[in-house]
């Protein structure tokens, strides 16, 4: 590969993989680092780190991050940041970078280094001794955290303790755990995964491990143990609130700059707008504990690294150097944190599908409704047993009948229902609920849905999970519990017929000796659904099948796009139709598109305009989970990065947000009472914004609730799951003297 201008050599070529790449700043000169010592940091130096993520979709997303160490040099700082310019620019200005400071690195940096990084005192040698150096010594670690661990050194001194956090005393013949009263159970899990970490490292795998419970000395070998090492034992003070950081925290006042050569231009802040940013610009949005820099799309690399240095200026004249955290971004690869300061960010519409090079022709292909490769297939993923039970009660007017057999998979779009499906799987009796809205259902019945769903699922035997749904925008899953559905216009339910009476616009109802159009769809020969559709031809689709009924007579429509299993699908249908009409199979007439009669376009009220394009299902979204927080009574959410099993803690709630579905995990010490109030949660988070693609309408989003200890294979395959695991006793697991002692192997 050619070199680049303007980019120094060491970064052609890199990102290709997933994973993690490291540069350490050395003189004037970036240096690699080997994988072995992926982790290990020093004080006195600056590093450059690329992390590389291969989304669903195929594309790889990079972000960039320079750890700047307490004892570096201030040249090497700015060598650092001008280097991450260079690695963006080699990457073609598509990576988020991030500025990280020791002691203040943000959780996602931190997540890429399980279980902690524990800087070294110090400057990086090839030379350096990479073993033993620190096991004859004690050292006195401070550690904090929910998800990832923050570990640093502290003091060797009673006075370095205090209730809030876990201390780990790292002596060569033994590691002690100290357990703040005030410290949280993930924390305390945290700082015994940093003892693992140590005991191998350190200790060759071979040291003792003793832990004390804050508050509880009595008949305690190990507490004598500990509390001789700092010459007796004495009381902890009482904590006391970190001023500064409380100060930094409360600050909500936003401050934006547009940088004019190497000068700020205040602006007005008073309504973030995002027409406010101009592409041949560059931006600093300061908001208190995080300072943005937006780079606009057609800014010169030349200004790019100005804007940088700009940004430490300004960061280094605010006082701030060492305190939040800073964000640089490049037109079209915002972070959500960033839109969500401004008042109105619009939704992208065009997804990038293809790499840059082959977008032309597999464009070409998919109009021509060829298969590409870069295309998902259309195939439903199995999570759930087909052999299962359903069950659909109408709701109406706070009340639910249940459908008889040969009613149940015939639903109408001005009424609500709950759907029970109950199955098994593993061994293990599970109940699968949905609360469906109908795109014409009314306010009333809608809400009684979920409530009267979260009712019948807490009264059943064995785990149950809850859905909200909506018409239209209805997962996978939903379909996977019908054999086949009907969808129909109009209602069964009282309430939707007074409100049809009150309205003064006519209302398309379903009439089995009128006129109607149905969408026929299906996710495999024995899951399809026909969608009463408006009977206008606008309604028709290249890439779908059709049946239009005018009264006795039927015409099966096959768009020139649609696939021969599509063609099967339509044939079963037919007969789930006929059966609906209680008659045997009239013969109707067979048309592809092109080679309609008058009387077919005459039933759809003439000729017109619709859509001849090949329909692409989009690539699946990549999961992102977040905590879930009240605090004065305002929801917060916060990401958590690289997260897995071991991240549902008992006492949260958390969600997972997998782009069209949501899922609320209630642990059984959240605090979280019922599935109703779970599922009010996710509608809290959709309505945040604070989802990787903006702000979600309940309309547009599936919502799950799990609770712990009922969770289904549909949820848990999004993890390495472990079922082994009693995520509930985690507290008295992870801190019983007999588990710590347990790592010794003795």
């Amino acid at each position: 590969m050619s070199a680049m201008k303007g980019v120094d050599d060491a970064f052609l070529g890199v990102g290709d993989r997933p994973g993690l790449e490291i540069w350490c700043i050395m003189g004037t000169s970036v240096v690699p680092i080997a994988k072995s010592l992926h982790g290990r940091f020093y004080t006195g130096n600056c590093y450059i780190i690329l992390s590389t993520d291969e989304l669903k979709s195929r594309v790889r997303r990079h972000n960039v991050h320079y750890w700047v160490g307490k004892e570096a040099k201030e040249e090497h700082c700015v060598i650092a940041s001008d280097k991450a310019v260079e690695l963006d620019a080699a990457l073609g200005s598509q990576a988020v970078q991030y500025r990280e400071m020791q002691g203040e690195e943000s959780d996602e940096f931190l997540s890429y280094f399980r279980p902690c990084i524990i800087p070294v005192q110090g400057s990086f040698s090839s030379h350096w001794r990479r073993s033993g150096e620190e096991s004859d010594q004690t050292t006195m670690f401070r550690c904090e955290g929910e998800h990832v661990a923050r570990v640093r050194e502290v003091p060797f001194s009673r006075t370095s303790l205090d209730h809030m956090a876990a201390f780990i005393v790292d002596t060569p013949l033994k590691i002690f755990l100290f357990s703040g009263c005030n410290s949280s159970t993930q924390t305390r899990a945290k700082a015994l995964d940093v003892i693992k970490h140590l005991r191998e490292n350190r200790h060759c795998g071979r040291c003792e491990i003793g832990t004390i419970e804050d508050g509880k000395l009595v008949g305690d070998s190990d507490a004598g143990e500990f509390w001789n090492l700092f010459g007796g034992y004495a009381p902890i003070p009482r904590d006391v609130p970190d001023a500064a950081n409380g100060e930094l925290i409360t600050t909500t006042s936003k401050k934006l700059f547009w940088i004019n050569k190497r000068t700020l231009a205040p602006m007005d802040t008073h309504l973030l707008d995002r027409e406010m940013l101009n592409s041949n610009r560059s931006y600093i949005l300061d908001c208190g504990s995080e300072i943005y820099l937006w780079i606009g799309i057609t800014t010169l690399f030349s200004e790019r690294k100005t804007s940088i240095i700009v940004l430490e200026d300004y960061v280094r004249s605010q006082g701030r150097s060492s305190i939040g955290h800073t964000v640089i971004m490049t037109e079209g690869h915002e972070i959500p944190n960033f839109k969500l300061q401004f008042q109105h960010w619009p939704k992208n519409i065009v997804q990038k599908l293809y790499d840059a090079g082959r977008e032309k022709v597999a464009a070409i292909f998919k109009h021509q409704g060829y298969d590409v490769a870069e295309i998902p297939e259309d195939k439903p993923q199995q999570f759930i047993s087909s052999n299962g039970t359903l069950k659909v009660w109408l709701v109406d007017r706070g009340s639910v009948t249940l459908l008889c057999a040969e009613e149940q998979e015939q639903l109408y779009n001005g009424d609500c229902y709950i759907v029970q499906y109950s199955y098994v799987e593993d061994g293990k009796d599970y109940n699968l609920f949905f609360a469906w809205s109908g795109q014409n259902s009314v306010q009333e019945d809608r809400v009684a849905s979920v409530s009267l769903m979260s009712s019948m699922a807490d009264s059943v035997k064995g785990p149950a999970v809850v859905g909200q749904v909506s018409e239209a925008k209805e997962p996978e899953l939903f379909f996977l519990v019908f054999k086949s559905l009907i969808i129909f216009k109009g209602g069964r339910s009282a309430a939707y017929k007074n409100s049809v009476l009150q309205k003064s616009d006519k209302t398309e109802w379903y009439q089995k000796d009128g006129a109607a159009l149905f969408r026929v769809q299906g996710l495999r020969h024995d899951c399809a659904r026909a969608v009463q559709v408006d009977l206008v031809a606008s309604s028709l689709n290249s890439s779908h099948c059709y049946i239009l009924q005018d009264g006795d007579s039927f015409f099966t429509w096959t768009g020139s796009l649609s696939s021969p299993s599509e063609h099967d699908i339509l044939d079963r249908m037919m007969n789930t139709l006929f059966c609906y009409f209680l008659q045997p199979r009239k013969q109707s007439l067979l048309l592809r598109e092109g080679s309609e009669p008058e009387h077919f376009w005459k039933t759809l009220g003439g000729i017109s305009e619709y859509s001849k394009e090949k329909f692409v299902k989009g690539w699946p979204a990549d999961p992102h989970m977040y905590t879930c927080t009240f605090q004065q009574c305002l929801f917060k959410a916060k990401e958590v990065f690289s997260f897995s099993q071991d991240d549902l803690a008992t006492e949260e709630t958390l969600i997972l947000d997998c782009g069209e579905e949501i899922y609320v995990w209630v642990g059984l010490h959240s605090g979280v009472a019922s599935k109703e109030h779970a599922l009010d949660i996710g509608k809290m988070f959709l309505q945040a914004g604070i989802a990787q693609d903006g702000r979600r309408s309940i309309v547009d989003t599936t919502v799950y609730a799990v609770m712990e200890g009922d969770e289904p294979p549909f949820f848990t395959s999004f993890f390495n799951w472990d079922s082994s695991k009693q995520v509930a006793a985690v507290s008295a697991i992870l801190l019983s003297t007999r588990s710590i002692h347990g790592l010794s192997g003795d």
